[in-house]
């Protein structure tokens, strides 16, 4: 028996979607932009980083080699190896929508059929009914927002009067979500889990895949910051995933960040928060250390998308990769023989398009371990592949939906 680590790159998409056009996002490209953006000097940034993006390692993997194949062109400025060490493709998505869940529900075998409900993008975001019954429910004499929003934004805006009048501030976006930002200390961290959970009740019957607790501390606008306490409250996957399988069969799901919420804590063994890419990258290695053969690890690096990606962040964003990059060659010293990595991305959040929402691109997939030979696996048509690829690997019947690349 063997083990697995599957770590999604949040947001980490390659282009080339074939129905971008039908998202709006034609030409988006995450890391073929901001790949552009560094070899032209746009992504230099005094004291973190400068000059073309170099991922060394992801390179060796196939990453430019997938790149190309994926939306056309190689990445700009990034070295060609001649030679790779690890199977690498790309997937396209068949979900209804370019959100989170619905991208690591397909990952784990569980593709979205339906669609998602989401919020009017012009005047109030939400219906009075729901927010009369929330805030009576909840026992809040308002809320501030009410709009499609950015988080940071939307919090230096209202914050001050958060503070003073003790009204959450609620806000949407361009992904099925229903947002809650509220102060940890003034509102306080249980109240706004509390408010958060009976939003969730309320929401099931708009069809909304998710409400996200957003505590920030500060006392002014420009002292305002979000904390690492951020929650997901996520619907169930419609199905069993890989991880139901993986626990059905008596294995172990070592959920790091946010998969433990994504999945609404179904098929999860274990779960382990952390604060950032770094921190995610250690708890990590330390799962490493302690899975046992036939389990996995699947972890979040929630700042691509949530740090970088939404805030149009080029610099940080390719800062990140290089980061993230720089560390991989820990994970292959944990690797045993039989071990499986896989990296991946869940849907791309182009950092130099319009807007500041997730943009539909194929993600990329590069799969390795020790002794596995290097090939092309070409573009596969859904990112279920990837678990019943997992599936396969650790001895499990195979799921509905995807076919394994091993």
């Amino acid at each position: 028996m063997a083990r697995a680590f599957l770590f999604v790159l949040d947001s980490f998409g390659v282009g080339g979607a074939p129905d971008a056009t039908a998202y709006g996002d034609e030409g988006a490209n995450t890391l073929g932009h901001i790949a552009e953006f560094c070899a032209a000097g746009a992504g230099d940034r005094e004291g973190l980083r400068s000059g073309p993006l170099k991922l060394p390692n992801m390179s060796a993997l196939g990453l430019v080699h997938l790149a190309k194949a994926a939306s056309g062109r190689f990445p700009a400025g990034m070295p060609v190896p001649e030679k790779t060490y690890a199977m690498f493709g790309s997937a396209s998505e068949v979900s209804r929508g370019k959100d989170t869940p619905s991208g690591h529900w397909e990952i784990a075998g569980t593709p979205v059929t339906f669609d998602w409900g989401y919020f009017p993008t012009e005047g109030e975001a939400f219906p009075a009914q729901l927010t009369e019954a929330l805030c009576r429910a909840a026992d809040v004499p308002g809320i501030l927002g009410n709009c499609h929003a950015s988080g940071t934004d939307i919090i230096a805006r209202h914050g001050e009067e958060h503070i003073r009048t003790g009204k959450p501030i609620c806000y949407t976006s361009s992904d099925s979500v229903f947002q809650v930002a509220a102060h940890e200390t003034h509102f306080g961290l249980d109240r706004l889990m509390t408010f958060c959970a009976i939003a969730r009740a309320l929401l099931d019957q708009y069809n909304i895949g998710r409400v996200i607790a957003r505590p920030f501390v500060g006392e002014t606008a420009s002292t305002f910051q979000r904390t690492g306490n951020r929650r997901d409250f996520s619907v169930p996957p419609p199905e069993p995933t890989l991880l139901d399988r993986l626990v059905k069969e008596g294995r172990k799901v070592h959920a790091i960040g946010k998969i433990g919420d994504i999945f609404a804590h179904k098929g999860v063994s274990r779960v382990i928060k952390a604060n950032g890419n770094e921190a995610l990258m250690d708890a990590s290695l330390t799962a490493m250390d302690t899975a046992e053969d036939g389990e996995l690890v699947f972890t979040n690096f929630v700042d691509f998308d949530m740090v970088y990606g939404h805030r149009r962040d080029v610099a940080g964003y390719a800062a990140a990769l290089e980061a993230f990059d720089a560390r991989l060659p820990e994970v292959g010293g944990k690797l045993k023989p039989g071990d499986l990595v896989i990296l991946t991305a869940d849907h791309g959040c182009d950092p130099t398009w319009r807007g500041t929402d997730h943009t539909r691109e194929r993600v990329p997939i590069i799969a390795y371990g020790p002794g596995m030979r290097s090939r092309d696996i070409g573009i596969r048509t859904t990112y279920a592949d990837i678990g019943e690829t997992i599936a396969r690997h650790l001895r499990i019947p195979p799921g509905a939906h995807g076919r394994s690349f091993l």
